[in-house]
């Protein structure tokens, strides 16, 4: 016999904590989440809360690890019924586009992770950047962004946008006179990321976020190359953070999703576009999220190591022309230091003579890593941005951005230090 107004999940919205839907105040609470899910307050570190924030405490077989609730739809009773009346669908289980408890706790665990009020994850990065600048900006609203963030974003800039009434301006994300210069009256948006991809810049997001305040923007950060191991832009002043959870978050290489954090009265508005999108995150591929994200503490102190080691060693290799990693002396972004709590990621750009010809040489002859894109798996990584994540840039643009001849970019994993700079060694001999 179920408590009276209590579903089988023990949701129970109670109007006077969620009824916001004809109240000017509107008030939220953090989530959503169920009394089934573990929180915990913020002085718990955050190896604890990746392995246990958000986990569902399953009050029937007492298992110890989030069910998969693979199901597209949820039994309607007076819970669900009052939460369509009191705009609350969002905290109750009633058809899985909406929400669905095995995504709740993924969420849980990541806003904790973010030190976030809420989150939302979805179908990939991509997706969840979508859902998050249309939810922001209007029809004749504009955006900033940097010319180099990741393709998919300059294209959704360059092409969507515009389309959508959306003005977009490309700024050098680095040089905060660049971003003022471009400030509009009706600029709705900042939209940048933590560190670039592939030639690590760091943007000074304190500063971007104090400008953002002054001109009554938003600022969006993407923190897909940093993890919130490394870095908590919430804290550095930004109001929402996006990531491709493909990456870093996950860890494996075996899952595509994407996240959005930040203060809930932000997520329900992302959260809504999502639903028309349609850009949300089956059941078995949150539970894999939700178990990949375990252990991301550990993978990111083993993966910031490495990359440093890396880069240092190939600072010294007489092959190398230049290498591009926050740990190296000439590091010309030096705010960064201030702004990150753990390390840089995994991800070391190095440029070598001979151009575009040599450094698929040098790829040819790694034995360890994999030559594929992407990045932020347990395994490490290799490729050349001007053939694969910039090919659609032409010559000058990507040299305009810094993306010269002979670039190539290496996406540390957790293997043994020494065997990755045997490999490098033995594949810059060939040479």
């Amino acid at each position: 016999m179920l408590e009276e107004g209590r579903t089988a999940l023990g949701f129970t919205p109670d109007e006077d904590e969620v009824a916001w839907f004809n109240d000017l105040n509107r008030r939220r609470t953090s989530g959503p989440r169920s009394p089934q899910n573990r929180t915990f307050d913020g002085t718990a570190g955050e190896a604890t809360l990746a392995v246990h924030s958000g986990t569902y405490e399953d009050p029937i077989t007492g298992s110890v690890g989030t069910p998969i609730f693979q199901t597209s739809t949820f039994h309607l009773d007076e819970t669900s019924y009052r939460a369509f009346s009191i705009g609350a669908t969002r905290d109750v289980p009633i058809y899985t586009r909406y929400g669905n408890p095995s995504q709740w706790s993924v969420q849980e665990k990541i806003a904790a992770l973010e030190a976030a009020e809420s989150a939302l994850v979805t179908s990939s990065g991509m997706s969840a950047i979508a859902a998050t600048v249309y939810a922001l900006t209007n029809n004749g609203s504009h955006i900033i962004t940097a010319y180099d963030v990741y393709g998919g974003t300059y294209n959704l800039m360059r092409e969507d946008m515009p389309s959508a009434g959306r003005e977009v301006t490309f700024v050098d994300a680095t040089n905060t006179a660049e971003i003022v210069g471009a400030m509009r009256p009706e600029t709705q948006l900042i939209f940048i990321e933590g560190l670039t991809n592939p030639l690590l810049k760091a943007p000074p997001l304190r500063e971007i976020a104090r400008i953002a305040r002054q001109n009554n923007a938003l600022l969006v950060v993407d923190n897909t190359l940093l993890s919130p191991v490394n870095m908590r832009p919430l804290a550095l002043g930004a109001d929402l953070v996006v990531h491709s959870a493909t990456k870093y978050l996950n860890g494996h290489s075996d899952l595509t999703a994407g996240c959005v954090v930040g203060s809930r009265k932000f997520l329900d508005r992302v959260w809504a576009q999502t639903l028309r999108f349609g850009g949300s995150l089956e059941p078995l591929s949150c539970f894999l999220l939700e178990r990949g994200i375990k252990t991301l503490p550990l993978r990111m102190r083993a993966q910031n190591a490495n990359a440093n080691g890396i880069a240092a060693f190939l600072g010294q290799h007489e092959q190398v022309k230049h290498v591009h990693h926050p740990s190296l002396a000439n590091y010309p972004y030096g705010q960064l230091e201030n702004e990150v709590h753990s390390g840089y990621g995994g991800m070391v750009s190095f440029e070598v003579h001979g151009g575009d010809k040599a450094a698929l040489k040098l790829m040819q002859h790694l034995k360890i890593p994999y030559t594929a894109t992407s990045l932020g798996g347990v395994e490490s990584l290799v490729s050349m941005p001007a053939n694969t994540s910039h090919s659609s840039l032409t010559e000058i643009q990507r040299a305009a951005i810094g993306i010269h001849p002979g670039l190539i970019r290496y996406s540390a994993g957790i293997e043994d230090l020494t065997d990755l700079i045997d490999d490098l060694r033995q594949s810059l001999d060939a040479l």
